[in-house]
């Protein structure tokens, strides 16, 4: 198999869509020697947050000396992104040999064809077991209860904010919603969560008691104050089993603050497992772990000439976030914000629309190069419902060379509105994309 029949094989395997469950990838993984077996885990869920909880949870225990796998998805940029052993994303080889060998044992099975998803998770468990890694953090795709990755039987797992999201797969209430998330909880495996809508709360709870699972809730059994917020990050005071002061991390945004506490208060009960953990999950492990941490496509500055800055805010909680940095935080630093704007025509258009429109001078909306986005034409009409007008531009490389035309000095230009958009818009700033239509 060769370069350009592995690449053609993973992209044919779109075709089948989302299928929740867990009968394929168990299958998938029998089939491998069930490689998810072979390293303890900590296992994240949500709708936002999870990705930069799971990152920072990675970079503490690299820190403490830990041989770490994470896996997270969507990738912005290249495909490799997803999986990674102490940061360093896989090889695009090893994708590729790990493609035709998985591919070579999916043949032989009957009746069987896995979706894309089904297909990379096994290539990342598989991965972790050659790299012989300590332990895996592993982020859910989407939902929990029948997401690929819920075959691993975690040391925890890890709820961050629960909001609607995906409603076509995961029902149309934040409870049934919260029910999905919720199916991540094992027997007897404790639970950190973020401080959650009551009705959330009450469907995590329930869930846990009936499971055995001790939960920790963010604001009740841990908690964090913000020191400080700014275009380096946020610093702040953490209370747990211990307590840390002046603790850094340069993700930007007031919401990092729950994000890094969840994290801190699940490394907490990993260190707890035994005491040989304990000594190696130091105070300085802490500290420059979270100080370490870089997560792209997340309030991430990628140019200064103009200076432009992405978020991949694609539903409407995660919009409420990024509207509320861009206030606090980049309206005191600049004029004027032209706001270019690209979004899933699958998404609440109108609720991720409604907190970014009015911090926007400008806006440009646009359309990448992918099928299910809506068309420019679809979302201005969107914005003029809300009371706003907008230029439009068939491709994110236009709505950039338009966004560069209005630009004036002390402006700021942003991208945001799906992971999509802001991959796109890295490509066109420069940035090489590795299987980069693959971002599913």
């Amino acid at each position: 198999m060769g370069y350009t029949d592995a690449i053609n094989y993973l992209y044919s395997l779109q075709k089948h869509g989302i299928k929740l469950g867990l009968d394929n990838p168990m299958r998938l993984l029998s089939a491998l020697g069930k490689p998810q077996n072979s390293f303890p885990s900590i296992h994240i869920a949500g709708t936002n947050g999870k990705g930069s909880t799971s990152v920072m949870i990675a970079s503490i225990l690299k820190m403490a000396g830990y041989k770490v796998g994470l896996f997270t998805s969507p990738h912005i940029v290249s495909f490799t992104e997803r999986i990674r052993v102490n940061g360093e994303e896989i090889a695009e080889q090893e994708v590729i040999e790990l493609t035709s060998e998985i591919r070579d044992i999916v043949v032989r099975m009957e009746d069987f064809s896995p979706t894309f998803f089904e297909f990379v998770t096994a290539m990342a468990f598989l991965y972790f077991m050659r790299k012989g890694v300590d332990r895996a953090v592993v982020e859910t795709g989407m939902g929990g209860r029948l997401d690929a990755t819920n075959v691993i039987f975690p040391e925890v797992s890890a709820i961050t904010s629960v909001s609607c999201d995906h409603k076509e797969f995961l029902g149309n209430s934040l409870t049934d919603i919260a029910r999905e998330k919720a199916g991540i909880i094992k027997e007897r495996v404790p639970v950190v969560t973020a401080s959650q809508e009551p009705e959330v709360m009450n469907v995590i709870e329930t869930k846990a008691v009936e499971k055995g699972s001790k939960v920790f809730a963010y604001g009740r059994d841990f908690s964090s104050v913000m020191k400080t917020e700014d275009i380096d990050g946020i610093t702040f005071d953490y209370s747990g089993d211990k307590r840390f002061e002046n603790l850094h991390v340069s993700l930007i945004g007031g919401h990092q603050l729950e994000n890094a506490s969840v994290a801190l208060k699940t490394i907490e009960i990993v260190s707890k497992k035994s005491s040989h953990h304990a000594s190696r999950i130091t105070h300085h492990a802490i500290r420059n772990g979270l100080g370490d941490t870089r997560w792209p496509g997340r309030l991430e500055i990628v140019g200064d000439n103009p200076p432009i800055l992405v978020d991949g805010a694609h539903n409407p909680a995660a919009s409420r976030a990024f509207a509320v940095a861009l206030r606090k935080i980049f309206l005191h630093r600049y004029k004027r914000i032209i706001l270019i704007l690209g979004i899933m025509g699958d998404k609440d258009i109108k609720g991720i629309m409604e907190p970014v429109l009015p911090v926007a001078s400008e806006i440009i909306l646009t359309a990448p190069a992918y099928g299910r986005a809506a068309t420019p034409r679809v979302l201005s009409e969107h914005a003029l419902s809300l009371g706003f007008s907008s230029r439009t531009a068939g491709s994110v490389a236009d709505a950039i060379s338009m966004a560069r035309g209005l630009y004036r000095k002390g402006d700021l230009i942003v991208i945001t509105g799906s992971f999509y958009t802001i991959g796109e818009a890295k490509e066109v700033l420069g940035q090489k994309g590795v299987l980069a239509r693959l971002r599913e």
